[in-house]
């Protein structure tokens, strides 16, 4: 199991379950920062299937987001949840299915059958964390 550390430092892509294009929310505000800071953010999310978010295609699941990915020879580092703690189990086997790396849930979700099932699929797991928090924290370790 890696440390939070290990994981946003090794991750280049991130597919952001739940990503919305509307101002104010807290997936963009996430994905938009990540984005900036030279991760590459795949969008999924079946309501915005076929659109672009942040410049990206918005995939309506993680296998067609890896499967577009694959010909490139990239994968899906982390899956980075923003739904809610019921939803988690679905999205936690679509992440072992597309060989992710981790199953990240954004801050108040947590789900303890999705983070067992994930982690006993050799995946990194991080529940109830913001990504976009955690890697500040990393810059100011730095500092």
């Amino acid at each position: 199991m890696r440390t939070i550390e290990q994981i946003l430092r090794a991750a280049r892509t991130v597919a952001v379950v739940g990503l919305s294009n509307k101002p104010g929310r807290a997936s963009l505000e996430v994905a938009s920062y990540l984005q900036a800071q030279g991760y590459r953010i795949i969008p999924i999310n079946p309501a915005y299937a076929g659109q672009a978010i942040l410049g990206e295609t918005v995939y309506a699941t993680l296998q067609e987001a890896a499967d577009a990915l694959a010909p490139g020879g990239a994968r899906i580092d982390v899956v980075d949840c923003f739904r809610k703690p019921d939803e988690i189990p679905p999205i936690a086997k679509d992440a072992i299915d597309v060989r992710a790396g981790c199953l990240w849930m954004q801050l108040g979700i947590e789900n303890q059958v999705a983070a067992d099932l994930a982690r006993a699929a050799g995946l990194d797991v991080v529940m109830n964390r913001c990504m976009l928090i955690e890697h500040r924290k990393l810059g100011e370790q730095a500092a």
